[in-house]
C-alpha cells in the first residue's frame, strides 16, 4: 500500500510503499478515508518529539472504515464506520486506568508515533480504542474530532470557567478553532490571541469578543486561558491575562522552555498553571456525543493523499487556517 513515512534522521516525510498491516487479535484493520494534521503530527515529524518506531508513518484522527477483523474482535463487523485517535493503547492495570486516568498510563502507547498512523492507505486500530461513528458521518469534517476536538474539550474541562465567564484563547489553529465553538455554544465569552492574518480572520468569522496578536493584552482581564499555541514565553502572557483566582491550562504535548515566572505578578492570587495530558476514551466518547448534539463543524482545509507533504509544510508556515484534513478518496 502507498503510505507516508519521516524519513530516519532527516525529519521529513517521503510517500513509499509499505505491507498492509495485519491486525493483532483485539484489532481491526481499517481502510482509511479522512486523517487530520495534528501540530503533534509536526512534532513527530521534526524529532520534537523523540522517535519511537522507525520510519513512522504518522496520522492520528483518522475516519475510516472496519475492512478486516483480529480472531478476539468482537463487537466491530467490516463494513463499520469508525475513528481512530492518539491514545492507542493502555496497559488497563496500573492505579491510572483502574482510577480513570488512563491518559496517564505510562505504559501507553500513541497513534503514529508508536505504531503507524492514519497517512497510508490502511492502519490498524485496538477495538477497545476505535469510536463507532454514526451512518451518514462526513469523513472530512469528523477526522479534526478524532484529536484537535477531543483535546481541547478536555482542555476547556480543565479551565475552570465559570458559567457565562470570559476564556483566553492563546493560538487559534484547529483544536482552538474548536475549542472556542464549544465554549460559545456554552455561553462563554471567548477572546483570541494569536499570530498569523488566516488565524484571526477564522476567530473574527467566529463573532468572538477581542481578536489580537498572540502577546496582545485582552481588553478586560479573563477567568482562564487555554494556550495552544507550543510558544512557553507565552505562558506568563496568559497568567498575566488572567485574574486572580483564574485558570490557565497549556494544552499542547510539546512546549518550548517556558521563561522565568515572576511569582507576585504571574502566579500569587491563587492563579492556577495546569496541563493536559491526552485523553482518555470517556473524553472522547462525551466530546463526540456533545459534537454530534451541537452540529459542531470544523472549518476544514483539504489536501489529496498525494499533498500530505504539503499539508505538514502549510501547517509548519501558518499557512492554513482551520483544520487541515487529508482526504483519502482523492489523490
Amino acid at each position: 500500500m502507498r503510505a507516508w513515512s519521516v524519513e530516519s534522521g532527516r525529519h521529513r516525510l517521503i510517500l513509499g510503499e509499505k505491507p498492509v498491516p495485519e491486525p493483532a487479535a483485539d484489532e481491526v484493520l481499517i481502510e482509511v478515508l479522512a486523517c487530520g494534521v495534528c501540530r503533534t503530527d509536526l512534532h513527530v515529524i521534526d524529532g520534537e518529539l523523540a522517535p519511537h518506531r522507525p520510519d513512522v508513518t504518522p496520522g492520528h484522527q483518522i475516519v475510516g472504515t472496519v475492512v478486516g477483523r483480529g480472531a478476539a474482535v468482537l463487537g466491530l463487523q467490516n463494513g463499520d464506520l469508525v475513528g481512530g485517535a492518539w491514545l492507542r493503547k493502555t496497559c488497563g492495570t496500573c492505579e491510572w486506568c483502574r482510577t480513570g486516568r488512563e491518559n496517564l498510563c505510562e505504559g501507553a502507547l500513541f497513534t503514529g508515533w508508536d505504531a503507524d498512523g492514519g497517512f497510508a492507505r490502511y492502519t490498524t486500530v485496538p477495538e477497545a480504542f476505535a469510536y463507532p461513528l454514526p451512518d451518514g458521518t462526513d469523513p472530512v469534517q469528523t477526522a479534526p474530532l478524532l484529536c484537535a476536538g477531543i483535546i481541547g474539550y478536555r482542555a476547556l474541562s480543565r479551565a475552570n470557567v465559570p458559567p457565562g465567564g470570559r476564556l483566553g484563547i492563546y493560538g487559534f489553529g484547529s483544536s482552538a478553532q474548536l475549542t472556542a465553538r464549544l465554549a460559545l455554544a456554552g455561553g462563554i465569552d471567548v477572546f483570541a490571541m494569536t499570530r498569523g492574518e488566516r488565524n484571526r480572520d477564522l476567530a473574527r468569522r467566529l463573532g468572538l469578543s477581542f481578536v489580537g496578536d498572540a502577546e496582545a493584552a485582552p481588553p478586560v482581564p479573563l477567568d482562564s486561558a487555554i494556550l495552544f499555541a507550543p510558544a512557553g514565553n507565552l505562558v506568563p502572557v496568559a497568567l498575566r491575562a488572567t485574574r486572580r483566582g483564574g485558570t490557565v491550562v497549556v494544552a499542547g504535548i510539546h512546549l518550548s522552555d517556558v521563561p522565568s515566572l515572576d511569582y507576585e505578578a504571574d502566579l500569587f492570587y491563587e492563579r492556577d498553571l495546569r496541563s493536559v495530558t491526552a485523553n482518555t476514551r470517556s473524553d472522547g466518547a462525551a466530546f463526540l456525543r456533545l459534537a454530534h448534539n451541537l452540529d459542531l463543524v470544523p472549518e476544514t482545509t483539504v489536501y489529496p493523499f498525494d499533498e500530505v507533504d504539503r499539508a505538514v509544510a502549510d501547517l509548519r508556515a501558518g499557512a492554513a487556517a482551520g483544520s487541515l484534513v487529508i482526504d483519502l478518496r482523492s489523490g
